[in-house]
């Protein structure tokens, strides 16, 4: 469906945070019958319903916002809304078309897009993308997940998005190329189960893409995929990372040495991993990365790691803070603590408990030298489900400061306090950017407590 052929036809709005106001603007231009926006919920997302965007669409909420919702034509969800709402029968069962402003705005924008999702890496690959293609003088324009809707980008060329399971699950239209970083249970409270998920996230190649291109050494990514044609970034026949001419690791296309791993500022192997993916999807649209190599190679010394994602924090102390906060699973804690394999490490875990399976993170970390602090409110169950490992020094700290002190006397000067927290934010903090100042403030105010 395309925003014009929401002319003439009842709309409602469902959600009023950012993606629900630039949904509600753009719908607005194209002439609907009626136009409302429901809110059923108030939340952090939700903003001031006010102005232009209320005289456009009316803001209804309560019992009266279900029933406007099923006497529309078509409701455009804001990706805030999950598939498990208690509405969401209702609305299929009377036969509403749903659909999304993402969905809208790709049916018009496929063939100019370059589309990343993934349980993790879909933020830095994306920006990788988009980063790498303007040092080739390819002008794009970056957007989607990030905070900038897709209804307001402007015009261009070439759009690179980062798209979550929710934007994904609406899409009638893929991607002219269309990436896949990684697969891992995630989000199973909005989805309603862990096949539902990866399916939701493979809508994204479900619509006939020219191009896919996926992480070659994800297994339960290529398990799902099965037979589908694709490249697969991280193999041999695509780009790699392998023994360069120097005997050091070097990035490769197949066999073709491009430049040293060294380059990469970033840490971690899913780090490596997602630089093939990037420089994979570059020779997908026609970029020569071999001819161009010394090009890539001043880009990706020059990348900025994303906030929030593995970001060191030098102390004096001589221990190295890790600010990885937007780590909210149990794998993605996993990749974490790998990229800091051979130092001492202690790792703070915990935050909104959804009661989320932590039996693989008891698996990884079964022949690890490790200590774990666990913060509420999902930390002390963290904490019993490593109970008995060997390896494992685990203990419990009523909150993020009293972790951050209990790291600082068990962890040695060059090692590394991770905070990769393997939860949410939200409960005891607004939103993983107060959890990350709340994360630095605590390093400020505990420093010279090691003794």
């Amino acid at each position: 469906m395309h925003l014009s052929d929401l002319r003439g036809r009842s709309v409602a709005i469902w959600g009023t945070g950012r993606e629900g106001m630039a949904a509600a603007t753009a719908v607005a231009a194209h002439g609907p019958a009626a136009l409302v926006a429901v809110d059923d919920r108030e939340d952090f997302l939700s903003l001031p319903w006010e102005g232009a965007v209320a005289e456009a669409a009316p803001l209804v909420s309560g019992k009266a916002g279900l029933e406007r919702l099923l006497a529309a034509d078509v409701v455009v969800r804001s990706p805030g809304v999950p598939q498990t709402h208690p509405w969401m029968p209702q609305l299929r069962e009377r036969g509403v078309l749903i659909t999304q402003g993402t969905a809208l705005w790709m049916a018009d924008h496929a063939e100019r897009t370059i589309g990343v999702t993934g349980s993790k890496g879909k933020s830095t690959t994306s920006s990788l993308i988009s980063h790498l293609l303007t040092a080739v003088d390819r002008s794009n324009v970056f957007g989607g997940n990030i905070g900038v809707p897709t209804l307001e980008l402007p015009e261009a060329e070439l759009y690179v998005l980062e798209l979550s399971s929710y934007q994904c699950s609406d899409l009638t239209e893929s991607p002219r190329v269309a990436v896949v970083t990684a697969l891992f249970p995630e989000h199973l409270d909005a989805h309603g189960s862990e096949q539902q998920y990866y399916r939701d996230k493979l809508n994204l190649i479900a619509y006939g893409p020219r191009t896919v291109v996926v992480n070659g050494s994800d297994p339960r990514l290529d398990v799902e995929l099965g037979d589908r044609a694709a490249v697969r970034a991280g193999t041999g026949d695509s780009v790699n990372v392998a023994v360069g001419p120097d005997g050091e690791p070097w990035f490769h296309l197949v066999d073709q040495p491009l430049f040293p791993r060294a380059v990469l500022p970033l840490v971690g192997r899913h780090n490596e991993g997602n630089l093939c993916v990037a420089l994979a999807v570059l020779g997908a649209i026609g970029v020569d990365v071999v001819a161009r190599k010394d090009t890539l190679a001043i880009a990706v010394a020059e990348f900025q790691g994303l906030a929030h994602r593995l970001t060191e924090i030098a102390d004096p102390s001589g221990i190295t803070f890790v600010d990885d906060t937007l780590a909210t699973s149990p794998y993605a804690a996993m990749y974490a603590i790998d990229a800091y394999d051979g130092r001492p490490l202690t790792v703070i875990l915990g935050g909104n408990d959804r009661g989320v399976d932590y039996g693989p993170l008891r698996d990884h970390l079964a022949e690890r030298e490790i200590t774990v602090i666990g913060i509420p409110d999902s930390g002390p169950r963290i904490v019993a489900t490593l109970a008995d490992l060997p390896g494992v020094n685990s203990e419990i700290a009523e909150g993020l400061t009293a972790a951050v002190r209990q790291a600082r006397k068990l962890t040695p000067p060059g090692g590394v306090v991770l905070l990769s927290p393997a939860a949410p934010s939200y409960g005891r903090y607004r939103n993983y950017q107060h959890r990350s100042e709340a994360f630095r403030e605590a390093i400020k105010e505990t420093a010279g407590s090691a003794s």
